[in-house]
């Protein structure tokens, strides 16, 4: 039986790993954008800026910045709360 891509994922032990992974699934600009979401999550979390100047410091589209806050707060997934949550503890 095939390793899913997510078990495989969870195998990484470092950031230097990690990066190497995500070098080989992503194109650079894959990884632009999920780092520029991951931001994103993190300012809106720390709810000091406006969507629009959010966007003047990142560069993401009003639109993106609403996504994010969307499934930051409204979608089932929670998986910006996850990852924000488990971070704030460190």
């Amino acid at each position: 039986m095939a390793v899913t891509l997510a078990k495989a994922l969870l195998t990484i032990k470092t950031e230097e790993e990690y990066a190497q992974v995500m070098k080989d699934l992503m194109t650079p600009q894959e990884i632009r954008v999920l780092e520029e979401r991951w931001r994103i999550a993190q300012m809106l979390e720390a709810g000091e800026q406006s969507y629009r100047e959010i966007a003047a410091e990142t560069g993401a589209s009003v639109t993106t910045i609403g996504r994010v806050a969307r499934f930051l707060k409204e979608e089932p997934y929670q998986g910006y709360r996850i990852l924000l949550e488990r971070t704030a503890k460190k």
